[in-house]
């Protein structure tokens, strides 16, 4: 018999009204490249006071061998065991609108039970909206403005579409809620981030804050971003010194410009002359990065 999928977590007893609440939801394990969701979760929970309102039982939806949990051992005494979570916290925004963040590990198991016990909450708690939120790495420049797409689960919800008429790629639990929940009759939404693939094994700010202005946009959630600007303006910066100390790179960068600005001048194909023979993306990108990793090791 299978199991009630609200045994899958226990809810705190004492959570207020959230009629018409957002949830926003990210967890680690699938595709975020620049970290550009990670950052943005780790910024909400920096820049906004919050509590656990719900926990997930992740004993029966982890496999711990694949992913083993940190020990610290000290001495003659283990000390610390970095236990996996997976919990919605609550969180005001800076005008006191409450709003959801449910976070932690992709779970190996049980996703269509974890998915249910998620509509349960969000028909227990009268949620409005549901938003996911990633990076993807893509063959674009980090000198020309960021781009992030969306998908949901009404074409009213789409802000930016994407360029993709049809695809198919590796399922994941926060694309597979979207789709029940739509399923469902609720409202749902995600954003993905275009990030350069030559920064995406990094931390690139700048896709967390284009992330932050499109989720604030699309939920009318008030979130301050003056720490990830900052942090954005120090990672262009260290980039555009690299770039600059070596002129084999910023041609490298120079083509990728031409490429996209001519893939965004025709909207279709890549456009080149017959004269003109650029590098794909795939090549520019790995003499970036192997740029880039001789640089940090210089250092």
């Amino acid at each position: 018999m299978a199991l009630d999928p609200e045994d899958l977590f226990e809810v705190d007893s004492d959570v207020p009204d959230l009629g018409g609440a957002v949830l926003l939801h990210h967890f680690d394990g699938f595709m975020d490249a620049g970290a550009a969701g990670s950052a943005l979760v780790d910024h909400l929970l920096a820049v906004h006071e919050h509590r656990v309102v719900a926990r997930f039982d992740v004993d029966d939806l982890i496999d711990y061998r694949a992913r083993r949990p940190t020990m610290t051992y000290a001495a003659d005494r283990w000390e610390h065991y970095d236990a996996p979570e997976l919990v919605v916290r609550l969180l005001h925004d800076s005008v006191g609108t409450p709003f959801l963040l449910m976070t932690g590990p992709e779970p190996d198991r049980r996703w269509e039970a974890l998915v249910a016990a998620v509509r349960s909450l969000v028909d227990r708690w009268g949620v409005r909206l549901a938003v996911s939120f990633h990076g993807i790495p893509m063959g674009v420049p980090h000198t020309r403005k960021l781009s992030v797409i969306s998908h949901a689960t009404r074409p009213e919800l789409v802000v930016e579409s994407s360029p993709f008429s049809r695809v198919q790629v590796p399922g994941n639990l926060s694309a597979l809620l979207e789709y029940r929940l739509g399923q469902a009759g609720h409202d749902a939404m995600g954003f993905a981030a275009y990030v350069p693939h030559y920064l995406a094994q990094g931390t690139y700010p700048a896709a967390a804050v284009g992330l932050l202005e499109s989720l604030t946009k699309a939920t009318g959630l008030v979130i301050p971003s003056a720490a990830l600007q900052e942090a954005a303006r120090r990672t262009d910066a260290e980039i555009a010194r690299q770039v600059g100390e070596s002129e084999e790179v910023a041609q490298v960068v120079e083509a990728l410009e031409r490429q996209y600005d001519a893939f965004t001048e025709a909207s279709e194909n890549l456009l080149v002359g017959e004269d003109e023979s650029l590098p794909s993306a795939d090549e520019l990108g790995a003499e970036f990065e192997r740029f880039l990793a001789e640089q940090q090791r210089d250092r």
